[in-house]
């Protein structure tokens, strides 16, 4: 399958902001930085809260088919304790915070409703207590709502959505029942609690009936989520969701599964996303001008308690499985949640012959994040082979004893040499954990960067063009992000494709005036500029080697141009070009006297047109830019071998 491991939750927050982008594309009522941005959980969570539109919606509009499918709703229906974590969805269908899909009428929330009413009453009896007393209000009025205002009042759309939104597993005698079972833990009798029923009873039979729906998606209960507070149970259910959907060859060659997960929970991540800038703040960095950024940036007031970017967030697994995504590819595009509705707009759109189109997903993000296109790849019936089922009751077992081993105690203390070389040489040091050795296949993504500086004039400032080409990929070229940090700041750029983005760093703005730009992109893109005002007087920048019969395409090397800026300087410049990381030779770059410039070409066949150098002036201490990244080629490349540790 295909591992998206550019993939970034849609926002630095919690579970129930991402899963709106992720449903609906957006946080606010309006696309605009005036309406009220829904930051937290606590903007949205609660039945029927929220009411903009969402994609599901739209795809009723356009007829297409579609079901959430979840063993239980979250709305009360007197499920308690484990048995919420094991059978309800955890909150995760963001549809029942939305008015329009009517959650409060589903069948078995006015019952429990009652039965909460008469314990409340009885807890009132025996102790007074106002804050109860106001829920007990909440609910009498919620009951008098309900018995008034049931589904079957509602618009034969209205509860064609209800009904969509919250498909259960109601047709399962035992999707409200946990039963006990007993194991064998080396001789130790272990009981555990797991459900009766099967919490993918409805996916699971309409795949086998033939009843699956042209879009669907699977809401898994808390203890399968993943969730750092339950990371337990998750890879059976998705190991069976594989499988149901595996076993029919019919299903399966007309079907793409997309793993994801809503936002990272404090999981660390050492790559930091792509964000917006403060559009009221013009030292914070800048968007082409075509793009509108100020609804993806949230500004301190009554409405938020911190001036802070919407997104992107940090890191999020992201897989997808289809006969089109086989291979074990690993594909570097940046992509968010809206990701996912860009997909189902481009493949909706051909498949129904109708423009299908999300507008409350902002240019910003549709500029900086992929529709998905770039994982798929023909596919001709050539024969996969599939992963063993995860076999259920072993499993939870396996998972629940756990609890009970040994914890690990062979620690031991590092000595101040151990520590010296690991800071040395942490990727290959024998006291560090090590990557499994190896690369692997790697999508061709549609990126063409540039980052390229130049001097002022007068020396007192550096310029950087900040570039997104379209000579490569055409109208496929993706726009893109670039993080800049230096001088104890940082700095957020986002680019248009085939657009251009010019920023000026005054040098007094750095510490005695010696300027150090680090510039980071997309899939190992990274430049870093370091100097002063003594600069050697070129400009020096990089380059795509184009084949010679179709200039479109990149051969996979890179040029390195070296130009005089045209001040009457014609002295002999000599250039140091150290390789850092693929054991290329050094090359001595000599642009000669009377020369006004020299391109270099850089073969990275033996890197696998990755690179990383930096070039340096013979002479000159301060003075150094460094060039990282890996060359798009219009074809299937491979993962860094230098994190691969091959070089």
């Amino acid at each position: 399958f295909t591992v998206c491991d550019h993939n970034f939750c849609s926002m630095l927050t919690g579970t129930s902001p991402n899963r709106c982008f992720f449903w609906t594309g957006k946080i606010r009522e309006e696309q605009n930085e005036n309406s009220l941005p829904h930051v937290s959980n606590g903007f949205i969570d609660g039945s029927e809260r929220v009411n903009w539109s969402t994609f599901p919606e739209r795809l009723s509009k356009h007829k297409v088919d579609w079901k959430i499918y979840q063993n239980e709703l979250s709305v009360g229906v007197g499920l308690n304790g484990e048995e919420d974590d094991w059978l309800a969805n955890f909150t995760d269908n963001d549809m029942e915070f939305f008015k329009q899909y009517h959650v409060k009428r589903h069948p078995l929330h006015l019952p429990h409703l009652k039965k909460t009413r008469l314990e409340m009453e009885q807890q009132l009896q025996n102790k007074p207590d106002d804050k109860l007393k106001d829920r007990l209000e909440r609910v009498i009025k919620d009951i008098a709502f309900l018995e008034k205002n049931t589904l079957a009042d509602l618009t034969p759309e209205q509860l064609d959505l209800h009904k969509r939104a919250f498909v259960t597993n109601v047709n399962d005698p035992d999707y409200h029942t946990l039963e006990t079972i007993t194991y064998d833990d080396n001789g130790t009798e272990r009981t555990a609690k797991i459900p009766k029923g099967d919490v993918l009873h409805q996916f699971r039979s309409d795949v086998d009936n033939g009843k699956l729906p042209t879009v669907s998606w699977l809401v898994a209960p808390s203890n399968f989520s993943d969730h750092p507070g339950s990371p337990w149970y998750g890879a059976w259910y998705l190991s069976e969701a594989i499988d149901i959907l595996t076993k029919n060859p019919e299903v399966w060659k007309k079907t793409i599964f997309v793993l994801t997960y809503d936002e990272n929970d404090g999981y660390f991540d050492h790559l930091p996303p792509f964000v917006a800038p403060d559009p009221k703040d013009t030292a914070s960095g800048k968007v082409s001008d075509s793009l509108d950024a100020k609804p993806e940036f949230v500004h301190k007031s009554e409405q938020s308690s911190r001036t802070s970017t919407v997104g992107l967030g940090f890191r999020v697994p992201m897989v997808v499985v289809s006969p089109w995504s086989r291979g074990g590819f690993v594909n570097s595009e940046v992509f968010d949640h809206t990701s996912s509705i860009q997909f189902l707009e481009h493949f909706l759109s051909h498949k129904t012959g109708e423009k299908i189109f999300e507008d409350n997903i902002s240019s910003w993000r549709r500029s900086l994040c992929g529709d998905l296109t770039s994982v798929f790849r023909p596919y001709n019936g050539e024969k996969i082979a599939m992963p063993k089922p995860v076999e259920r009751k072993p499993f939870l077992e396996s998972i629940h004893k756990a609890q009970y081993a040994k914890l690990p105690d062979n620690f031991r203390k590092l000595d101040e040499q151990a520590i010296t070389e690991v800071l040395k040489n942490p990727l290959r040091n024998q006291h560090m954990p090590q990557q499994e050795k190896g690369i692997k296949p790697a999508n061709a993504i549609p990126y063409e960067l540039y980052a390229t500086t130049e001097m002022s004039t007068d020396r007192s400032s550096l310029k950087i063009d900040f570039a997104a080409g379209k000579s490569v990929f055409g109208e496929r070229s993706s726009g893109t992000g670039y993080n800049v940090y230096g001088g104890g700041r940082n700095w957020a750029f986002t680019v248009a494709a085939g657009d251009t983005v010019s920023y000026t760093w005054p040098l007094k703005d750095f510490t005695d005036e010696l300027y150090n730009l680090k510039v980071y992109g997309a899939n190992g893109f990274y430049r870093r500029y370091a100097g002063d005002a003594k600069d050697p007087q070129v400009a020096i920048s990089l380059s795509y080697e184009r084949e010679k019969n179709r200039l479109a395409v990149p051969t996979g090397n890179v040029i390195i141009h070296v130009k005089r800026n045209g001040n009457g300087n014609n002295e002999p410049l000599k250039f140091i070009l150290t390789d850092n990381a693929y054991g290329g030779k050094a090359k001595s770059i000599v642009l000669p006297a009377g020369k006004t410039e020299l391109s270099t070409i850089i073969d990275l066949t033996n890197s696998r047109n990755w690179y990383d150098f930096t070039v340096r002036m013979d002479g000159n201490k301060n003075y150094a830019q460094q060039y990282a990244g890996h060359v798009e080629c219009q074809k299937t490349g491979f993962t860094d071998p230098l994190m691969g540790g091959l070089v």
